[in-house]
């Protein structure tokens, strides 16, 4: 079993799904949120994109209604990215939202909608900063090429932004149950993550900041293996080109989101899947449709992943992930069904009830030697499984059993 926090801090084991959203002025100008740097775009023309953020329609309760629908029960938000943008009213930057037409405090509205309809609220934090005069800016990992002319690199006066930055975020926007650094700075200040920790006692902090976290990241990546061995919480956005608004962007497909994320909760680790609003603050059609087809997955497999714990070893082919509840024993095939039937080594023993839930029919389950298992002697095997209605979709295939009968 994967370690758990204590502390008040165990939500992360029972919330297993969230929302990520990357939004700030890059919206304006739909191709990535990136756009600074990928584009070699100067800082005096990339400023000028808050004079149009103008967000009119933007409203959280339609975000967390949409969250809600797929089941998702957490959000990270992006408070400042890359860019230096802030996404709430700082006193120690005038570039942020109140320096817009919008003129409002985002995150203020966000946080109370998250206290409104019960979803805790992550916040992420760039350790990059291409718009601050200190930060670091010496051409390496997502660092400017060419440094503003305004630039003066002076990392401790830097940290001391950083410091004062995190406070607010921590103090004036209610119960902040998660904190996302991004773009690990390869240096040591552990104050930071303790400042965070002293002001939101029940906070998880990743592993991507400026000392160790509580939990592991991979990004756009589903890690091999069939159990984690440490907390994670993999990252995914709908879109394959950007995590920001792109007009023109390329969506994938839910099937292989779907694929992705059931091999990442069956090896025991959270899923964050990134939307990126337009610029007028409404998440674009695409995404939704996205979220809720994702969603209605989730929602009729949730009971493999919530309260389940991974449980290797129990077959030999490890294709099948399985993850267990007692004496209930979930089949995850993340890949989907490529036959009718399943034959399950070295488990010999029939289950009470054999459940697909992708839709709730019954599954045929006997105990034989199949064919394909003559030199292996009897197992289980499962049949009559709807292969073709699937697709490619990941399967997940529910067996209860008598006490004591699984290993």
């Amino acid at each position: 079993m994967i370690p758990r926090f204590g502390d008040g801090r165990d939500w992360f084991f029972e919330k297993r799904f969230g929302m990520f959203v990357h939004w700030g002025i890059y919206a304006v100008a739909g191709w990535h949120e990136q756009l600074q740097w990928r584009a070699a775009m100067p800082q005096a023309e990339y400023v000028k994109l808050a004079e149009q953020f103008n967000p009119t329609n933007f409203d959280p309760d339609e975000w967390l209604r949409l969250a809600k629908s797929a089941g998702m029960e957490y959000l990270v938000f992006t408070t400042k990215h890359h860019d230096g943008f802030c996404m709430w009213d700082t006193a120690a930057t005038d570039f942020n939202i109140m320096h817009t037409p919008y003129g409002r405090d985002i995150l203020a509205e966000l946080a109370e909608a998250c206290q409104r309809q019960g979803i805790l609220l992550g916040l992420y934090y760039s350790c990059p900063d291409w718009h601050h005069p200190n930060a670091i800016n010496l051409g390496g990992d997502h660092q400017l090429e060419k440094p503003n002319p305004d630039a003066q690199p002076d990392l401790m006066k830097y940290i001391d932004f950083v410091r004062t930055q995190i406070r607010e975020l921590a103090t004036n926007y209610g119960r902040v149950a998660a904190f996302f650094w991004d773009i690990p700075p390869r240096l040591n200040v552990p104050d930071l993550n303790e400042t965070l920790r002293a002001l939101q006692p029940g906070i998880v902090i990743n592993d991507r900041g400026f000392s160790p976290g509580d939990y592991c990241t991979p990004e756009r990546n589903v890690p091999a293996g069939q159990a984690f061995t440490r907390p994670t919480e993999a990252c995914q956005s709908v879109g394959a080109q950007s995590w920001g608004f792109r007009r023109d962007e390329d969506y994938f497909t839910p099937d292989f989101l779907i694929r992705s994320m059931d091999k990442i909760f069956a090896m025991g680790g959270n899923y964050l899947l990134n939307v990126g609003p337009r610029p007028d603050g409404t998440i674009p059609p695409e995404a939704t449709a996205i979220l809720t087809e994702v969603g209605a997955w989730y929602k009729r497999v949730q009971e493999s992943i919530v309260g389940a714990d991974p449980a290797p070893g129990i077959l030999a082919n490890t294709e099948i992930l399985t993850t267990r509840r007692g004496n209930t024993l979930y089949l995850h095939l993340p890949n989907g069904l490529t036959a009718t039937g399943l034959c399950l080594p070295p488990l010999q023993a029939k289950p009470q009830r054999a459940i697909l839930l992708n839709t709730g029919e019954p599954v045929r389950a006997s105990v034989e030697q199949p064919p394909s298992m003559f030199r292996r002697g009897p197992c289980l095997r499962l049949s009559g499984l709807p292969a073709d209605g699937l697709r490619s979709q990941a399967a997940v295939i529910r067996l209860n059993f008598d006490n004591g009968v699984l290993p």
